[in-house]
């Protein structure tokens, strides 16, 4: 299935477009910042860390998120049926069998990380596992499968750190701003000034723009997934099925937090509303509805 993964290379691409655009973005901050309060060290250390934390997020990302879910690693010997459920999928779809995690958790719900197919993750909680039927868990699994695929879990990881970063680099300014002082006032006069109303402006706009860009990439991720994952099995229902169960459970995940979030196949924070700008993922009941209408076209195209 040479073209299942179309977006390999281009997230590939993008990642580093992503890293580099990012490591400007904090050099124009940590400038605006430094600036106004008078400190070049600040300019000096957010490139020196924003380089680090880039790297880091590339090589360790994954066990990162995996210590913070609390997943704990499973093999065929302890866990046969979802070993060979992902491992006839690999096989279809020619990628590494990856290693596979389980969250003791109720709530339904399942993951994909790793910087590539070689260092693939795929994880799935307890619930999800004990109230879907095979065809439904296979149809979860390719989707999962689609994002390690099409590297979208490198992207998706890759940008929430490094938003993570912009946000505190402008929590530390505005901390720093008006309980620290604003350095030397004598020097700079209303240059200075003028750079310190721009540099709040920014710690406050900086970090929402950051957030949005997060959403709306892991949003469009979701559908390209849901594609895929289709692709994969060959039978859309599967997938639409699991989702439908999925959206129906109230539980939220406990493991889950904000920064992981945007990981899994299903907002894990149920029962909260929020505006559809925040929403790390597009609304279940249009992927259903995209899913089904793939089979549709399908069924329509099939030989009477």
């Amino acid at each position: 299935m040479a073209t299942l993964y179309h977006s390999y290379d281009k997230n590939t691409r993008l990642t580093w477009v992503y890293i580099t655009g990012f490591l400007v973005l904090v050099t124009g901050v940590g400038y605006v910042f430094a600036t106004a309060l008078g400190n070049s060290f600040i300019l000096y250390g957010a490139v020196i860390f924003s380089v680090l934390m880039s790297f880091g997020s590339y090589w360790w990302s994954d066990k990162i998120v995996l210590s913070m879910s609390g997943a704990k690693e499973v093999t065929r010997e302890n866990a046969r049926e979802l070993y060979n459920i992902v491992e006839n999928l690999c096989i279809t779809a020619g990628l590494p069998v990856p290693k596979i995690y389980i969250i003791e958790d109720s709530a339904m719900n399942a993951f994909a990380t790793g910087r590539d197919p070689k260092h693939g993750v795929i994880c799935f909680t307890t619930g999800i596992l004990n109230r879907l039927n095979r065809t439904e868990l296979e149809g979860v699994a390719a989707h999962e499968l689609s994002h390690i695929g099409n590297r979208d879990i490198l992207i998706s990881t890759v940008v929430v750190v490094l938003a993570g970063f912009i946000t505190l680099l402008a929590d530390w300014f505005r901390n720093a701003a008006f309980f620290g002082g604003r350095g030397e006032e004598d020097r700079g006069g209303q240059f200075r000034a003028i750079f310190f109303i721009a540099a709040i402006v920014l710690s406050i706009l900086a970090p929402i723009a950051a957030m949005l860009m997060q959403f709306a990439i892991s949003r469009k991720r979701e559908f390209l997934a849901d594609a895929s994952g289709a692709l994969l099995t060959r039978y859309p229902e599967g997938l639409a099925s699991a989702l439908e169960k999925i959206s129906g459970d109230t539980e939220p995940l406990e493991a889950a937090n904000r920064a992981t979030a945007h990981l899994f196949i299903s907002n894990p924070f149920k029962g909260k509303r929020i505006s559809s700008l925040f929403l790390t993922h597009p609304p279940i009941e249009q992927r259903i509805a995209a899913l089904r209408n793939i089979d549709a076209k399908n069924a329509m195209k099939e030989p009477s």
